[in-house]
């Protein structure tokens, strides 16, 4: 998506008759439903200009094509300015400008990639303006096909163009060479290099032939994280870490070296909503800090990540090594205080406060978690908690690193890169479910894939389309019906029964069921689905989620006799109904909004409740507020 494009004589002549704000301002409005503010308005009128002197050359053609804030396929992330065109060769030239208003840096040793400069209204540590570029281009490079098969060429560079740079400059410091080598700097001064840079790169215009191509050109499947995972344990970077990703890795990775040198104690708590990239950090984090000998574990309490991630594993490496690294919440109640070095938790708000099969063991597992590591990060969405037993929070965390006097960092994970990197995806499901209130989207205008249909076999049909592509799309309910199959291990036992179509719980012979072929066959809960992701999933909501009376209802009463993730709530509902219906609430919608962003690509809905079909229906134009 493109917010603003022309050629070099319109994007000169718009801001020569100051037009180009107004341009970029209503475009951006028109495709994000967001306005701007004040502080982004003036970044994009004061760049604006600097620009257009660099571009103000006879030597780079009128006909260049040229961009502005060019959202990257399957991420959240814009890219500040593009130029288009072809070299001296004829061959397709596509330069990435990533523009700073920056004055000031200083660099950050001992994280790679780091510095450190005033931006958004305090000083903050932020990756390098050169491997911003970078990562920016090479996530073009992965996603786009068409700049794939056509080998056009991606030139990044960055242009700080209120930075005044010097030899010795620190933004300029030996340990940032590999990034600026791939992506040139260029400050205040340097007009002319970056002019030179251009040229090298454009030296006959396209009129706007490649920025067409890029913006339309046929997006890759998106990397999985179960997918990339052995080689990523084999040293290869599957997934390029950028912006807040980046600088939360070079933290913990810092944190933890320290804390473990100084025999200290320390929590990184990461807050991220689905999508932020929670699961490919900590693996990421799992990877190094095994490289630096540290004893490390990946913990989560739902089994179906660890078991898909053994399955994948199996035949790179041992059986014993595999189970090594990847542990359940509860095996640290009896572990002896910092016996480990690191314990990196996923999913956290899904621990528990007992372990054991009784649920008998231990005080909390946050406690035994913190107690057993020197240093330990836990990866957190709050609204993600579906069941009545997940006690996981940042502040039941906080509460127990200071127990156990251990220091506490908290930071926070805002790129997306689920639901086709749509925030605005997010935000509307956030909105129509009622979670919390959130600015007003319009689905229509959001490259991500959302339908409503009018029965199962609709739902059942379009994603076995979308599987036989590649064995990526799953089928997945609220937890409604009986699993009456469990333990039978026969698909002909359908549990779940609508009119004229049914279907079996996943069996439970398969805790792979995420990535075994034959289980597109079955429908998944969100037991076998959180913490996993698919290009395309269809959703089932029962009768626990209806719309009554202008508002969203949940009702735990029409959950299975069978679903333990409620059980304890008819209890506490005689004891205090208030707080019992608050809890069933809140795990009704989490669980909706949780099976709803599985998918990457898109997400199918079928709803019993036809009022709540219908509801569905009438949001994804948009035209409402709540």
């Amino acid at each position: 998506m493109l917010v603003y494009q022309g050629i070099k004589t319109d994007f000169i002549n718009d801001v020569n008759l100051n037009l180009i704000v107004t341009k970029i301002k209503d475009k951006y409005f028109e495709f994000f439903h967001r306005s701007v503010g004040k502080a982004e308005i003036n970044s994009w009128k004061n760049s604006m200009q600097y620009m257009r002197g660099v571009l103000d050359d006879n030597e780079i053609p009128n006909n260049a094509g040229i961009a502005i804030e060019f959202n990257i396929p399957t991420t959240s992330k814009r890219i500040d300015f593009i130029i288009s065109g072809r070299d001296n060769k004829k061959n397709d030239s596509v330069i990435i400008v990533e523009l700073k208003q920056w004055e000031t840096v200083t660099a950050v040793k001992d994280k790679d990639g780091i510095v450190s400069t005033y931006t958004g209204g305090a000083i903050r540590e932020v990756t390098h303006p050169s491997y911003q570029a970078m990562t920016y281009a090479n996530l073009i490079r992965d996603f786009n096909e068409t700049v794939h098969q056509e080998n056009i060429g991606l030139y990044p560079c960055a242009f700080l163009h209120n930075y005044d740079l010097n030899d010795n400059d620190p933004i300029l410091d030996n340990q940032y060479k590999e990034y600026i080598d791939e992506a040139p700097l260029f400050g205040s001064k340097d007009f002319k290099k970056l002019r030179k840079f251009i040229k090298k790169y454009i030296v006959e215009g396209d009129d706007r032939e490649l920025l067409y191509k890029i913006e339309n050109g046929r997006i890759k499947p998106s990397k999985r994280l179960q997918d990339s995972l052995s080689k990523m344990l084999t040293g290869n970077k599957e997934f390029h870490m950028i912006d807040d990703q980046k600088v939360i890795y070079e933290q913990a990775i810092l944190e933890a070296n320290n804390t473990i040198n100084n025999e200290e104690k320390k929590v990184l708590i990461v807050q991220g909503g689905p999508g932020t990239g929670k699961s490919v950090l900590a693996v990421n984090l799992l990877v190094e800090f095994t490289k630096r000998n540290m004893t490390s574990f990946y913990v989560t309490k739902n089994s179906a990540p660890r078991e898909v991630f053994s399955k994948k594993l199996k035949g790179t490496f041992k059986q014993k090594h595999i189970d090594n690294l990847f542990q359940g919440s509860g095996v640290f109640v009896n572990s002896e205080s910092n016996e480990l070095d690191c314990l990196i938790v996923d999913e956290a708000h899904r621990l528990n406060a007992k372990s054991g099969m009784f649920s008998n063991l231990g005080e909390n597992q946050v406690k035994e978690i913190i107690n057993a590591s020197r240093y330990s990060i836990f990866f957190i969405d709050e609204n993600q908690k579906v069941t009545f037993k997940d006690i996981g929070s940042t502040q039941i965390i906080k509460n127990y690193a200071k127990e156990l006097n251990a220091n506490v960092s908290v930071v926070d994970l805002a790129s997306q890169f689920r639901c086709n990197g749509s925030d605005g995806y997010l935000s509307w499901l956030d909105n129509v479910l009622e979670i919390k209130e959130t600015a007003n989207y319009d689905l229509e205008d959001i490259k991500y894939d959302f339908q409503v249909v009018d029965n199962p076999k609709d739902l059942q049909l379009l994603i076995n389309e979308k599987n036989d592509i590649n064995n990526r799309s799953r089928m997945v309910a609220g937890y409604c019906w009986d699993w009456i199959s469990s333990g039978k291990n026969d698909s002909r036992v359908h549990d779940i029964v609508i009119d004229d179509f049914s279907i079996s719980w996943n069996l439970g012979n398969s805790t792979t069921w995420a990535i075994d072929e034959s289980s597109i066959e079955e429908i998944g809960c969100i037991h076998t689905s959180q913490g996993l992701e698919f290009d395309y999933v269809g959703v089932i909501i029962g009768d626990d989620l209806r719309y009554e009376n202008d508002k969203i209802v949940t009702d735990f009463t029409k959950r299975a006799k069978t679903d333990q993730s409620i059980k304890g709530l008819k209890k506490l509902k005689k004891e205090n109904e208030k707080k019992a219906l608050e809890i069933a609430d809140e795990i009704i919608k989490n669980t909706y909004r949780t099976l709803m962003t599985r998918g990457m690509k898109g997400c199918y809905l079928y709803c019993t409740d036809k009022a709540l079909a219908n509801y569905f229906r009438e949001r994804i134009t948009g035209t409402y507020n709540l």
